[in-house]
């Protein structure tokens, strides 16, 4: 009876002070200040409603209902003065003509300068991206037109971005650019595999970013990590269509800076042409550092190279080889990865030879061959001297250094 009374005296004290922060939150419903769904731009509205939403001392939320809600192009800035979310329920829609973008050099959604924010709510940002991939010659045309990125996030601060969906941008489907601590959850991007240039997240100048749970299946990297970036966490992920999780490209700009503390875990990649890749050019000035980096406990689904470190990186013949990478890659950390390739090349560690990988650890790994065209299944291994140990299906390097 008397912890009865005791529970009863905590609810009495604690409920009042429940229901005034349940109430405290102002909802900013687009549809109740004039938007409309079916074809109307919404965005003059939704710019209107999240200045107010910036200006309120108590937490907010802008609201955009279930539906179909045509978007021309936004900028939504900060800073907000209390915690700000936008919960889109419906499917936010691009117009399929790239060349109708207001702001030819601007993204399609931009969030900047906020503190404290949140995107939930189930909803789905569709780019409309078929017509802009038919005419994306980017590879090959220095002069092609600039595209869209669907959600571009640029100096945000404690943020998670957490059960929406990017459906078929233009361009990347999502940036994190200069932001500290945060997090994507339960974040599903989609786009065919032959959409081009259709990287799913990418994040550089950050630190404190997590990707956990989420589903990605793109036509370029899944995930692309630039310059600047420590401690990033990616676990949980499934990765596929696309081109796998990588570090860089890197090296081209001399200012670059040095990358830190990666760990991509407990992540499935099915039907990708990489798995866990690192990236730089050869030929190139920058002199940064990519350390400390953990690849463990990946699955792989009839992936073509589940693990790569390539120094040589130079598609489409965009530039030479005669001079090695300036970026010296140490601290690297393999682990129990399994599951199926489709290349005889499961592991390639092409290192440079003016600054050869350090400290590289390589452990379990189980990897079975699926391909009709017999092959000698096996691993590549220039300028490294890994330490191995545990499970090694194909063998490990030719001349490996045994662990103790």
């Amino acid at each position: 009876m008397e912890i009865k009374l005791f529970f009863s005296a905590i609810l009495l004290v604690f409920l009042p002070f429940l229901a005034y922060h349940a109430e405290s939150v102002t909802v900013f419903d687009i549809s109740k200040y004039g938007a409309k769904p079916g074809g109307e731009d919404i965005s003059p509205v939704l710019a209107k409603v999240w200045k107010e939403a910036c200006e309120a001392t108590n937490a907010s939320k802008v609201l955009i209902p279930k539906g179909k809600w045509y978007l021309s192009q936004i900028r939504l800035v900060g800073p907000n003065k209390a915690p700000l979310e936008l919960e889109v329920q419906g499917t936010i829609e691009a117009n399929p003509d790239y060349t109708k973008l207001p702001q030819k050099d601007g993204q399609w959604i931009t969030i900047n300068y906020l503190d404290g924010f949140t995107i939930s709510g189930g909803g789905v940002f569709d780019g409309k991206g078929e017509q802009a991939w038919k005419a994306n010659d980017c590879h090959k045309n220095p002069n092609c037109p600039k595209l869209p990125i669907n959600l571009s996030l640029n100096f945000i601060k404690n943020a998670i971005i957490k059960d929406v969906t990017t459906k078929d941008s233009k361009n990347f489907h999502c940036n994190c650019i200069s932001s500290q601590n945060v997090t994507f959850q339960r974040f599903t991007i989609s786009a065919p595999g032959e959409s081009i240039n259709t990287d799913g997240i990418h994040i550089a100048r950050v630190s404190n970013v997590k990707v956990l749970d989420s589903d990605i299946g793109t036509g370029d990297d899944c995930i692309s990590i630039g310059d600047e970036t420590t401690d990033l966490h990616i676990e949980n992920v499934k990765c596929g269509p696309g081109h796998g999780i990588s570090v860089g490209s890197m090296g081209k700009n001399p200012a670059e800076k040095d990358v830190t503390g990666i760990t991509v875990k407990k992540c499935t990649f099915t039907g990708t042409s990489n798995g866990v890749r690192v990236k730089t050019w050869p030929n190139a000035p920058a002199t940064l550092k990519i350390s400390n980096l953990h690849f463990e406990d990946l699955t792989m689904n009839n992936v073509s190279y589940p693990v790569v470190i390539d120094q040589q990186y130079c598609p489409w013949n965009l530039c030479t080889k005669d001079k090695p990478s300036l970026i010296q890659i140490s601290g690297l950390t393999v682990k129990n990865v399994r599951g199926t390739a489709n290349t005889k090349e499961a592991l390639l560690f092409s290192c440079s030879s003016s600054k050869p990988c350090q400290d590289v650890q390589i452990s379990d790994i189980d990897l079975k061959y699926v391909n009709s065209i017999p092959a000698n299944f096996t691993t590549v291994c220039e300028n490294v001297k890994p330490t191995v140990s545990g499970k090694q299906i194909p063998p490990i390097c030719p001349t490996p250094v045994q662990a103790s």
